[in-house]
C-alpha cells in the first residue's frame, strides 16, 4: 500500500549473462519491461562496440522494410495488423530474414524499373499517336483543292522564267499545356515571325512514368524554311522540354505509321496490365506479414543495442550488465532470466546480484489506465525525487474538485460526464481504431480525468443550484412572501402586483421558514442582490478551501522528513511552517466559521468585517471604536498569534543554518580513524567505502571498463565542503519565499471564486441573449425560430462554456496544484525510470 503514496523501491542489480544466453535473456527482459540498463561503456565509440555489426544488419533490414511499406502504401493496399506480438527470432534466423528481405526488395525494384520503362515507352507511343492524328488534321485543313488548280493554270511549264514552288520543312512534338503561350512568344521573337505554329490540346491527361502524376499536354507542328530556322526551332523545343517525334511527309506514310503505333500500344498495354497484376500480388503477399517483420527486426535491433551497453569479461564468455529494477519485481526478473536461459539451450544459469549503492535511483510510480492521467499531470511539473511523497493519489480527488468549484453547473457537468462516459465505455473499440488525431488522443488519454471533473461539477452544480444558469426548485423555497397568519406586515396581492422589487426580511417571523435542504435556495436566482450574496459566499469558500489545501500540502512534507530521517527539517522546517500558516490563515478560517455560527438574522447587521479585523490584526490596531470585536479576548489572542508567527521566521531563517554549521564542524573534527583494527569516529565503514569506491569508478574514464566491477580497492569519499554563506542565502530565500507565498497563494485561491462567478454569468448571458429570443415569439413560426435558436444555443454552450471555460478552469486547477499545493512538499527534481521494454519501442518512444 505504501507504493501508492511513494515511488517504488528500486535497487541496482548486476547481471552475469552467459554469452550464448545473453540474447534470449535480454529478449525476455524486454518482454516484461521491468529493468533499466545502465551504459557501462560511456566512453566507447558506438562504432567500436561488440555488436555494432548486428545493429547495422538490423538497420539495413529495417530500411528494406520501410521501402516495402512505402510501396504498399503507394499501391493503396491495407497493411494487415492483427495485433500479434511475435516472439523475437533467434540470432541464427537473421540470415534467413536478410535473404527474404533482399529477395523481396530486388523483386520490387526490378518490377518498378521494368514498369517505369514500359510506361515511358507507352507514353512515347501515345504521344506519337496523337501527333500523327493531329498532324493529319493540320495538313487536311491547310490543303485547298481550288487554290492548287488555280496555281497550276497560271504557271506555264514551258516558260523560261518559271520559279519552282517553295518547299517548307516542319517538326512535330508534344509540350506541356501550361507552356504553350510562352513557347509561342519565344518562337515568334527568335525566328522573327518566319515560322508557322499550329497546336491542339490532348483531351485525356497522360501519366508521368517517373512521378505517376497526371499531366496535360498539347500537340504542336511548326513549319519553317531553311536549316538555320530548323536549328533554332529545335533548340527552343529543347529549352522548353518539348518532345519531338518523327512525322512522315506523305499521308500514306503517316497512315501506315499510325496503324503500327496502335498495334504496339495494344501489345504494350497488355504487358503493362500483366506487370501491374504481378506487382499487386507481390505487395499483397508482403502486406500480410510486413507488420510482423517490422516487429521482429525492431526487437532484434533493440536487443543488440542493449547488449552494447554491457561489459564483456576477460574470458569473452560472460556479459556483465547493471540494471535498475523495482525490488517488488525481482522474482519476475529471475523467472525471465530463467526462461531466457532455457530458450537458448545453455546449461549455465544467469546470475542476478543486488548491489549496495549511494547513487540516486530513478523514480518509478506504477500506474494503471485510471491513475496514469493524474500521474502525467504531476510528472508534467517535474519527476519526483526517489521515494518522495507522490501527489498523484491526492490529485485524483483534489484536482477534479477544485475544477468543479470553478465549473459548478449541473447541466454542463452532466454533458461533460456523458461525453467522458462515451469514451470510457467504448475505450477498447476506440483504442483499436488507432486514431492519429493529436487532439482526440490527448482527450482520450484523459477520459477518466474528464469523467471525475464532470461528476464533481454535477455535485457543485447541485450545491450552487445552477443548471444552465437556472435554479431548480425541487424542495420548495425556504422563503415566504406572506408571513404567518396573525402576524403584521403581510403582503397583499396588490402589494406584489404593484411593486417592481421587494425585500424579504429574515427577521420577520414567517418570512424565512428554514434553510433549503441542499444547496442554495432557488429564490436567490430572481433576487436583485444575488451577486452580493454569492460573492460573499464563494469568496469565503475559496479562502477556506485554499487554506485547507495548503495546510494539507505542508502536512505531507512531514512524512517526507520522517521517511528520509531528517529530524532537523521537522523541528526547524515543518513545525515553524505549519505554525506560521495555521496561526495566521488558519485563524482566518476559524473566524469565518465563527461569524457564520455566531450571528443570525437579527444580529447580522452588527457583524464586523472580517477583512478589516484581519488587517488590524497585523497592524495591532484595536483603538478604532467603529470596529467591534467578534468575541471577548480577541485582541490578546490575535497579538499572541502574530507574535508566534513572527517567532517562526528566525527559526527557519537563522537557527537551521547555525545548527547545520555546528553539525558539519562536529563531523569534521570527529572523523574515522583506525587504531589496532578498532574503528572510532563517525566516518564511513569499510562496506560503505566499497560502495563509494564503486560509484566513483562508475563515473570515471577507464580504458578497460570491465575492471570497474571487479576492482576491490578502497578509496574514501571526500567530504563536500560546507559553505556557510551559500547555506544562509539558500535558507533566507526559502524562508522569504514561504512567508510571502502564504499570502500570495491564499489570494491565488480566490480564482475559485472569480472563475465560478464568470462561468455563472456567461451562462446567464447566453441564456438571456439566445433562448429568450426564441421564447418571446408565440406565433405559428415560433417553433421554427425556437429550433434554430436552440441549435445556436447548443453550439455556443459546447464551444464557449464547455470547451473554452472548461479549458480555462482546467488550467487554473493545474496551477493551483503545481504552485500552491505541490511546492509545499514536492521537489520534483528526480529522473524517470525508463525500463527496457519492447512495447514502448514499437510505439515509437525510443529511449535515448
Amino acid at each position: 500500500m505504501g507504493e501508492l503514496f511513494r515511488s517504488e523501491e528500486m535497487t541496482l542489480a548486476q547481471l552475469f549473462l552467459q554469452s550464448e544466453a545473453a540474447y534470449c535473456c535480454v529478449s525476455e527482459l524486454g518482454e516484461i519491461g521491468m529493468v533499466q540498463f545502465r551504459d557501462l561503456n560511456p566512453d566507447v565509440n558506438a562504432f567500436q562496440r561488440k555488436f555494432v555489426n548486428e545493429v547495422r544488419r538490423c538497420e539495413e533490414m529495417d530500411r528494406k522494410l520501410r521501402f516495402v511499406e512505402k510501396e504498399i502504401k503507394r499501391a493503396n493496399i491495407a497493411i494487415l495488423d492483427t495485433g500479434e506480438n511475435p516472439e523475437v527470432p533467434f540470432p541464427r534466423d537473421m540470415i534467413d530474414l536478410e535473404a527474404t528481405f533482399e529477395k523481396l526488395e530486388n523483386e520490387l525494384k526490378e518490377i518498378n524499373t521494368n514498369q517505369e520503362a514500359l510506361k515511358k515507352n507507352f507514353l512515347e507511343l501515345t504521344e506519337l499517336k496523337h501527333i500523327l492524328h493531329r498532324t493529319q488534321q493540320f495538313f487536311n485543313e491547310m490543303e485547298d483543292p481550288s487554290l492548287l488548280e488555280e496555281s497550276s493554270t497560271l504557271l506555264d511549264p514551258n516558260e523560261p522564267n518559271r520559279v519552282a514552288p517553295l518547299r517548307l520543312g516542319f517538326v512535330a512534338g508534344v509540350i506541356g499545356r501550361e507552356r504553350i503561350p510562352t513557347f509561342e512568344r519565344m518562337l515568334w521573337r527568335v525566328c522573327r515571325g518566319n515560322v508557322f505554329l499550329r497546336q491542339a490540346n490532348i483531351e485525356d491527361p497522360l501519366e508521368d512514368p517517373t512521378t505517376g502524376d497526371q499531366v496535360h499536354k498539347s500537340v504542336f507542328i511548326i513549319f519553317f524554311q531553311g536549316d538555320q530556322l530548323k536549328n533554332r526551332v529545335k533548340k527552343i523545343c529543347e529549352g522548353f522540354r518539348a518532345t519531338l517525334y518523327p512525322c512522315p511527309e506523305t499521308p500514306q506514310e503517316r497512315k501506315e505509321m499510325l496503324a503500327g503505333v496502335n498495334a504496339r500500344i495494344d501489345d504494350l498495354q497488355m504487358v503493362l496490365n500483366q506487370t501491374e497484376d504481378h506487382r499487386q500480388r507481390v505487395l499483397q503477399a508482403a502486406a500480410k506479414t510486413v507488420r510482423v517483420w517490422v516487429i521482429k527486426v525492431r526487437k532484434m535491433k533493440a536487443i543488440y543495442h542493449t547488449l552494447n551497453l554491457c561489459n564483456i569479461d576477460v574470458t569473452q564468455k560472460c556479459l556483465i550488465a547493471e540494471v535498475w529494477c523495482p525490488v517488488s519485481d525481482l522474482d519476475s526478473i529471475q523467472f525471465a532470466l530463467r526462461r531466457g536461459t532455457e530458450k537458448s539451450g545453455s546449461n549455465v544459469p544467469s546470475i542476478l546480484n543486488r548491489m549496495q549503492t549511494k547513487q540516486t535511483a530513478p523514480t518509478y510510480n506504477k500506474t494503471n489506465k485510471f491513475t496514469s492521467g493524474f500521474q502525467n499531470i504531476v510528472d508534467a511539473y517535474g519527476i519526483g525525487n526517489y521515494r518522495e511523497m507522490n501527489p498523484a493519489p491526492y490529485t485524483i480527488i483534489t484536482f477534479p474538485f477544485l475544477f468543479a468549484v470553478m465549473f459548478g453547473d449541473l447541466g454542463h457537468g452532466t454533458l461533460m460526464t456523458c461525453a467522458a462516459l462515451y469514451l470510457v465505455l467504448r475505450e477498447s473499440r476506440l483504442m483499436a481504431q488507432k486514431n492519429d488525431n493529436e487532439i482526440f488522443s490527448m482527450v482520450f488519454a484523459g477520459r477518466y480525468i474528464i469523467l471525475l471533473m464532470g461528476l464533481f461539477s454535477v455535485y457543485t452544480g447541485i450545491i450552487y443550484n445552477d443548471c444552465f444558469s437556472k435554479s431548480l426548485n425541487i424542495f420548495g423555497s425556504g422563503w415566504s412572501v406572506r408571513p404567518m397568519f396573525g402576524e403584521k406586515g403581510n403582503w397583499t396581492d396588490a402589494t406584489l402586483a404593484g411593486s417592481a422589487a421587494l425585500q424579504l426580511d429574515p427577521a420577520v417571523v414567517g418570512v424565512f421558514k428554514g434553510p433549503y435542504p441542499i444547496g442554495i435556495d432557488p429564490i436567490w436566482s430572481i433576487s436583485i442582490n444575488k451577486l452580493t450574496f454569492l460573492n460573499s459566499f464563494k469568496m469565503k469558500m475559496s479562502v477556506i478551501l485554499g487554506v485547507i489545501h495548503m495546510l494539507f500540502g505542508v502536512t505531507l512534507s512531514l512524512f517526507n522528513h520522517l521517511y528520509f530521517q531528517k529530524p532537523l527539517n521537522i523541528y526547524l522546517g515543518f513545525i515553524p511552517e505549519i505554525v506560521f500558516m495555521a496561526s495566521l490563515f488558519g485563524y482566518l478560517v476559524i473566524l469565518i466559521f465563527f461569524k457564520w455560527v455566531s450571528y443570525n438574522a437579527l444580529t447580522s447587521r452588527d457583524a464586523p468585517s472580517l477583512l478589516i479585523a484581519f488587517i488590524n490584526m497585523f497592524l495591532f490596531s484595536y483603538n478604532d471604536p467603529t470596529v467591534k470585536p467578534l468575541y471577548r479576548g480577541q485582541m490578546g489572542i490575535q497579538i499572541f498569534l502574530v507574535l508566534i508567527a513572527l517567532a517562526c521566521v528566525p527559526c527557519m531563517l537563522i537557527v537551521k543554518t547555525l545548527v547545520l554549521r555546528r553539525e558539519y564542524l562536529w563531523q569534521k573534527h570527529l572523523g574515522t580513524q583506525n587504531f589496532g583494527g578498532i574503528r572510532v569516529g563517525n566516518g564511513p565503514t569499510e562496506d560503505e567505502a566499497e560502495i563509494i569506491q564503486h560509484d566513483q569508478l562508475a563515473q570515471q574514464t577507464d580504458e578497460e571498463p570491465e575492471s570497474c566491477v571487479l576492482l576491490p580497492a578502497f578509496k574514501a569519499q571526500e567530504e563536500e565542503e560546507f559553505n556557510f554563506a551559500d547555506m544562509a542565502v539558500h535558507q533566507a530565500i526559502h524562508t522569504i519565499e514561504y512567508c510571502l507565498s502564504c499570502i500570495s497563494n491564499t489570494a491565488s485561491y480566490l480564482r475559485l471564486w472569480a472563475l465560478s462567478l464568470a462561468h455563472a454569468q456567461l451562462s446567464e448571458v447566453l441564456w438571456s441573449m439566445v433562448i429568450r429570443i426564441g421564447l418571446s415569439t408565440r406565433s405559428l413560426g415560433g417553433f421554427v425560430i425556437l429550433s434554430l435558436v436552440f441549435f445556436f444555443f447548443a453550439v455556443l454552450t459546447v464551444a464557449i462554456l464547455l470547451i473554452m471555460e472548461g479549458l480555462s478552469a482546467f488550467l487554473h486547477a493545474l496551477r493551483l496544484h503545481w504552485v500552491e499545493f505541490q511546492t509545499k512538499f514536492y521537489a520534483g527534481q528526480g529522473f524517470k525510470f525508463l525500463p527496457f521494454t519492447f512495447e514502448s519501442i514499437l510505439e515509437g518512444r525510443l529511449e535515448e
